[in-house]
């Protein structure tokens, strides 16, 4: 039986509804609930960052005085971990809480997004890697927004391991695939010849500081010198962290939303008023794809990329 207060008709003839003012007061004062940030311990940046950082920019800029490297040449690159069900970190916690715990904080199930920029002001393709050992681990062609991340360059491949982090063989893969095509359309358009030196800097995480990876580089593309974001500097020193993955990130929180709203909708038009979010890795896989075509649509603008390198 429905409560009376549903029931009631009010002078004006309209009906209680639970708005979001009213659910958010009844909340703060009956609850002493209030939106709060869950509570972890937060990364650590060294005490002699700034310093770390100078000797980082010496390093660049030693090697594109010696080589002549144009704007278009230098590219900083970053992974980053894309979650299927991206939220805001925040919860409704007793006002006043020290601690607070998040349900759901720690759902793993993600996808590694390669994101890279160059100091020109270009964003250059994605690469998306997908826990798995073959195609079937990657979206389908017939995805929303497939035949557009295709024409924009994209990449999607499984790890072919247990996990979807990058590792040796998908490192190659995006410097043949992703990199190396774009700094040759660069110097074809620079008239510069394909011998020209390059330079690309990435974070010191272990498969790229690695001998093999290093080898590889020198053997396979000579002409790309390459160098680190200082260690635990990343949020001070890696252009794409400090100012990509945050509104790239918000861009796809935004379209999965969109996602959900319009399920509910679906649901509801179709006379069904139970509603359980969709949670299928291969369904929110395929939509995912319509999310980054969205992400780098709204951020491959020259004058965003370009205030990004010069944090």
């Amino acid at each position: 039986m429905k409560p009376e207060l549903l029931q009631k008709c009010f002078n004006d003839g309209s009906k209680f509804r639970a708005s979001e003012s009213f659910v958010r007061a009844w909340l703060h004062d009956a609850l002493a609930w209030s939106p709060r940030k869950g509570t972890r311990a937060s990364h650590k940046t060294p005490e002699n960052w700034k310093e770390l950082c100078d000797r980082a920019a010496l390093r660049k800029a030693y090697i594109i005085k010696e080589h002549d490297i144009p704007p278009e040449l230098y590219v900083n690159s970053d992974q980053t971990q894309f979650l299927y069900a991206p939220g805001d970190k925040m919860t409704w916690a007793d006002t006043g809480a020290k601690q607070v715990e998040l349900q759901g904080e720690d759902e793993k199930r993600a996808f590694t997004l390669m994101v890279s920029v160059s100091a020109d002001g270009a964003l250059l393709p994605f690469q998306a890697i997908y826990v798995g050992g073959t195609d079937r681990s990657c979206p389908a062609m017939s995805s929303p927004g497939y035949e557009e991340a295709m024409e924009l360059g994209f990449i999607f491949e499984p790890s072919e391991t247990k996990t979807y982090w990058s590792n040796q063989q998908r490192m190659r893969s995006f410097v043949d695939k992703i990199l190396v095509p774009y700094y040759d359309k660069c110097k074809i358009a620079l008239g510069l010849p394909l011998s020209q030196h390059s330079l690309w800097e990435i974070d010191v995480w272990a498969v790229h500081r690695s001998r093999e990876f290093r080898d590889w580089m020198r053997e396979k593309h000579p002409t790309i010198k390459f160098t680190y974001v200082p260690p635990g500097c990343t949020g001070v020193g890696q252009a794409c962290d400090v100012g990509i993955q945050r509104p790239l990130k918000l861009s796809a929180k935004k379209s999965y939303h969109e996602d959900v709203v319009k399920e509910v909708m679906d649901h509801l038009k179709g006379g069904n008023c139970t509603y359980v979010p969709e949670k299928r890795v291969s369904v929110l896989r395929d939509r995912s794809v319509r999310w980054l075509v969205t992400a780098h649509r709204s951020l491959n603008r020259k004058e965003l990329v370009k205030k990004v390198n010069t944090h």
